[in-house]
């Protein structure tokens, strides 16, 4: 019996009598242009191409687990309006957030980097649309496309920066500047000025207690920097949440700027 084949299917693909008798879909807001997330943007038109009939509009819901720690991931995610949180749980339970991904990124790197799997959990922080992708298809791209392995690769450098920014910040850093660093990273990676998270998602992500965070955005509050009332968060003024961040969240911006290209979004 021969073996499965790795090979992406396209959607054009289906057989002949399930393209006769097509199944009524529920209505689905309009999705996006892929280019909305910014690594789709910088690809040339025909490396985009080279992805396009395999990415699939889906929409995140809050609170969503696109995979679980260990779990061998299937399919990549393109937000392109979603923010998505890498957090790394212990065996008792305990969480904290160790890098955040949404329309500058994808969420699935170990798909092309060999691993298959990785020890943190992928948590939809901000609900909104992406574009999904399965591994053979991300792989096959990876392989086929000179724009599309260069991109990537340039991805996960700026991502693991993140990653040890956040670990030297969670360790050395105020609890307030730290709620500032999350804050402005997280609207980065957002359209708008607006944030959806309570303070006990908040606190499990910094890996502090509730009570911390209360106080810290209290503090933000005070100091008419943000608005916060029943999970949603205003952002009334970023430039007084940069000064007040700890240096983290411009060590991290330089990066991905350096290394990500830097188009404008269509």
């Amino acid at each position: 019996m021969p073996a499965p084949s790795d090979r992406p299917s396209s959607p054009s693909a289906a057989a002949p009598e399930a393209q006769a008798r097509p199944r009524r879909a529920a209505p689905r807001p309009a999705a996006p242009d892929p280019r909305h997330n910014r690594l789709l943007a910088s690809l040339p038109e025909a490396d985009l191409e080279l992805l396009r009939p395999y990415l699939e509009p889906v929409v995140l819901k809050l609170g969503q687990v696109l995979c679980e720690s260990g779990a061998a991931m299937t399919h990549g995610y393109f937000p392109t309006t979603a923010v998505v949180s890498l957090q790394y749980v212990t065996e008792a339970g305990a969480s904290a957030e160790i890098a955040v991904v949404g329309m500058e990124g994808i969420v699935g790197t170990p798909l092309f980097m060999g691993g298959g799997s990785t020890p943190s959990r992928a948590m939809v922080q901000s609900a909104g649309q992406a574009y999904r992708i399965s591994g053979p298809a991300l792989r096959m791209a990876f392989a086929q496309s000179v724009p599309v392995m260069r991109v990537l690769l340039r991805y996960t450098q700026a991502l693991i920066a993140q990653m040890a920014q956040l670990a030297v910040c969670n360790r050395h850093h105020k609890l307030d500047q730290q709620l500032c660093r999350w804050l402005l990273l997280s609207l980065d990676r957002h359209a708008g000025s607006e944030l959806v998270a309570t303070q006990e998602q908040i606190a499990n992500m910094l890996g502090v207690r509730r009570e911390g965070v209360t106080e810290a955005a209290l503090a933000l509050q005070r100091a008419d920097l943000i608005s916060y009332h029943r999970g949603r968060i205003d952002v009334l003024d970023r430039h007084g949440l940069e000064q007040r961040s700890c240096e983290c969240y411009a060590v991290i911006k330089a990066e991905y700027d350096r290394l990500l290209p830097d188009d404008s979004l269509p």
